[in-house]
């Protein structure tokens, strides 16, 4: 038996399987790294790190993650323009009341590789606030 590795040539050997995660009442940090895990598809047989090998995740209940601690009123979400006093930030509950998406996705993000694949791997990921999804008929 013979080992083949998995190459860009032969990208008809990667099959993307639909995953439904429930994250209603599960910690934030310890969700997101299984999610991560699924999108880069590192439980696969055939994983190879230079090559998108991952799944499409669709994550529910965005609004009801849970967070350990203080990271309610503590955890700070910010950006910053570039100009001098540019620097907004938020903290969890806000981000959380206007889009509760955005906590999945920028933790996700996170445990991402920080290289060029990273973008394409984000777009795989769908993050609805409540339960209902459109794509109920792609996962099993």
């Amino acid at each position: 038996m013979k080992t083949t590795l998995t190459k860009p040539t032969r990208a008809n050997d990667i099959t993307r399987v639909w995953h439904l995660v429930d994250v209603k009442n599960k910690v934030l940090g310890r969700i997101v790294g299984d999610i991560a895990h699924t999108l880069m598809g590192k439980g696969k047989p055939y994983f190879v790190k230079n090559l998108d090998c991952g799944d499409y995740v669709v994550v529910i209940n965005a609004k009801y993650v849970a967070v350990t601690g203080h990271k309610e009123k503590e955890k700070m979400y910010g950006n910053y323009s570039g100009f001098p006093a540019g620097l907004k930030q938020k903290a969890l509950w806000q981000v959380r009341k206007e889009k509760p998406a955005l906590v999945i996705r920028r933790a996700v993000m996170g445990m991402l590789p920080k290289n060029k694949l990273r973008n394409r791997l984000i777009t795989r990921l769908y993050v609805y606030p409540e339960e209902n999804h459109p794509y109920g008929n792609k996962i099993k």
